[in-house]
């Protein structure tokens, strides 16, 4: 299993929709690093949900749920996307200046492409950030 981060404009996208909605697809990344680590995802992996812009923090975890298939709203034909569902919320939502906070994770590719939508999260991370937040791994 691998672990991921997946920002989102709370405005145009907010943790409380994904939850109404349940599983759904993740579509609009137009960078090419951002659609390979959605390449890179597989069935069951586990995903930060982080709401960008002015919150800035992680909201909830969701799981993919449906592999990397060609995103229709791509009129190019270049890029695709995952589908995810909603798991569970963080029972404290973890912020960046948290994140920033914690030496243990001076390493996160939150902090060093902090521009890209879609990032890896290693293991060790996970835990860390997880326990942050008061929620179950």
């Amino acid at each position: 299993m691998a672990y991921w981060l997946m920002k989102t404009e709370p405005g145009a996208w907010s943790w409380d929709d994904q939850v109404k909605a349940g599983s759904t697809e993740w579509d609009g990344v137009r960078n090419y690093q951002a659609s390979n680590n959605m390449k890179a995802m597989q069935l069951g992996d586990l995903v930060f949900f982080y709401h960008s812009v002015k919150e800035k923090r992680i909201v909830g975890i969701a799981e993919v749920v449906k592999l990397y298939y060609p995103d229709p709203t791509d009129k190019s034909g270049r890029f695709g996307m995952v589908d995810i569902k909603a798991i569970r919320p963080m029972v404290e939502p973890v912020t960046l200046a948290d994140i920033k906070a914690d030496a243990r994770l001076h390493d996160l590719a939150l902090l060093r492409q902090s521009r890209l939508s879609v990032l890896p999260v290693g293991k060790a991370e996970w835990k860390i950030i997880c326990g942050m937040g008061k929620t179950k791994p």
